[in-house]
């Protein structure tokens, strides 16, 4: 696929045949909105629910396969997509908005997961314990759920339906995959690559369209035995309810306002560092961003005034431009709330310290200067996800100060610390009420063989990621036997 290319014919996988759909829609390029990036089929209801009937009727047979198989699958699907990251990257970047290295990195890095998967499909096993009762043999095995519904966010469309699929293949479930709407072309450039790999029919399904239809169906169906979402609180607790009333298996990971602390025995320069990269990079469109950068007096107007000379020394343009730090926002919906939420922090009261203003560029896209404020802990800005390129600036007197602030929050995704002190770190590590910590490090950027995942409102279920997301998409049998 190559710059300007239209790619035509983006449809649905549904029992191992590629299906049109009665309505379509389309995907621009956010870096230049005259450019087309996908015509794609919208599943209605009858096709989603077909689809789920077919990985229902597949389950029987996949779930019984060996292991060798399973990894062979996923083996195939991963080497596939580290050889054509650079193509996959470049379709994620005009799609998305992400700069072509990070659209590349993220190709990679799906395949690396589905690499790893292989493996862990081979790796699984039980236990055997002894009995309590003498002659008596004690097995502990663990065996697919069924069909896993998969509903995955627009921001990462490539890791972050990858860390859903390829576990749920490897332990023998059956899938159904519905990606956002908004990024229908990796949906399909994925499922393409997976359709290749020598799956069995209805083994597994790709389900483009809305939430509201597409997405609903997902959630309603008596035959859908596992529910993965990826995305807001409001939809996560929808289908927490909805999932519940019918004892389905349910995982939510819904973001955070995630705090990065920074103490004043803390390298100030690299402390900015891991601000810009956690607060900006991706324009803050990541579930780990650090939005709140909670700064101990001592250093506050120091870190403040270096942090405005980087954000002002960033280069913000069309996505596959050499040398572009943060490409546009994915839609002009964004853009208007990113916009919108800089105007709640200037009716606050915060005091603006930078950017916040749409940008002109050679080509027509969602373009943002980043936004600096300092606020107060009551502001809006520094207790509400924003999911844009805007973070605050809290000062805190002392390190009790800050880890409270930090922990002031109904999330708990992801937080960091910036500090020289081993005690501080580790007392950190351990109070701060988040499901990840970092220390000296941003509070983006994870590896994709440990478990990922939030407290309170940030998540629900097991975690995702490494040999943890086992907990997810099997479940446990006990056999006893008399010997």
């Amino acid at each position: 696929m190559i710059h300007g290319e239209i790619h035509q014919n983006v449809r649905q996988y549904i029992n191992g045949r590629w299906e049109t759909s009665a309505t379509t829609g389309v995907s621009a390029n956010p870096s230049d909105t005259s450019e087309v990036v996908a015509e794609y089929a919208r599943a209605d209801r009858r096709q989603v629910e077909s689809a789920i009937r077919a990985a229902a009727d597949a389950f029987s047979h996949w779930s019984h396969s060996t292991p060798q198989r399973r990894a062979d699958v996923l083996d195939r699907i991963g080497t596939e997509l580290l050889a054509r990251k650079d193509e996959l990257g470049l379709l994620l970047a005009r799609e998305v908005g992400k700069t072509l290295p990070e659209a590349v990195a993220e190709a990679a890095r799906a395949g690396q997961v589905f690499k790893f998967f292989a493996g862990e499909a081979l790796r699984g096993g039980g236990e055997n314990m002894a009995s309590l009762r003498a002659g008596v043999q004690v097995d502990v095995t663990r065996e697919p759920v069924g069909v896993a519904g998969l509903i995955t966010p627009w921001n990462s469309p490539l890791t972050v339906p990858a860390t859903k699929i390829a576990p749920a293949l490897a332990h023998g479930n059956c899938v159904v995959f519905k990606p956002a709407e908004l990024v229908p072309a990796c949906g399909w450039a994925l499922a393409e690559i997976i359709s290749r790999a020598a799956l069995p029919a209805g083994v597994f399904n790709l389900v483009m369209g809305s939430g509201r239809e597409a997405g609903q169906a997902l959630v309603d169906s008596p035959l859908v035995d596992a529910l993965s979402f990826t995305g807001s609180a409001r939809n996560g607790e929808r289908i927490l309810q909805a999932a519940a009333a019918r004892r389905a298996k349910v995982q939510l990971e819904m973001g955070g306002k995630n705090a990065l602390v920074v103490l004043a025995d803390a390298d100030i320069d690299h402390a900015v560092d891991c601000a810009v990269q956690g607060a900006y990079f991706s324009n803050g469109q990541r579930c780990t961003a650090s939005s709140r950068l909670i700064v101990e007096a001592a250093v506050h107007d120091a870190f403040v005034s270096r942090l405005r000379e980087r954000l002002k020394a960033l280069k913000i343009g069309h996505a596959l431009e050499r040398g572009v730090d943060v490409g546009p926002l994915v839609d002009e919906e964004r853009l208007a709330r990113s916009l919108a939420w800089v105007g709640i922090a200037r009716e606050e009261g915060a005091e603006h310290v930078w950017g916040g203003e749409p940008l002109k560029r050679a080509t027509a896209g969602h373009y943002m200067s980043p936004a600096l404020f300092l606020a107060q802990p009551g502001h809006r800005i520094a207790r509400e996800q924003i999911f844009g390129p805007l973070a605050c600036v809290l000062r805190a007197a002392d390190y009790d100060e800050a880890l409270a602030l930090c922990n002031d929050t109904p999330s708990g995704l992801s937080a960091g610390i910036c500090t020289n002190s081993l005690k501080h770190a580790m007392h950190f590590r351990r109070h701060a009420e988040v499901g990840m910590t970092m220390v000296n490090l941003p509070t983006a950027g994870v590896d994709f063989h440990a478990p990922f995942g939030g407290r309170k409102g940030s998540g629900y279920g097991p975690r995702e990621q490494g040999r943890h997301a086992a907990e997810f998409y099997t479940t446990v049998k006990t056999g006893y036997m008399l010997a």
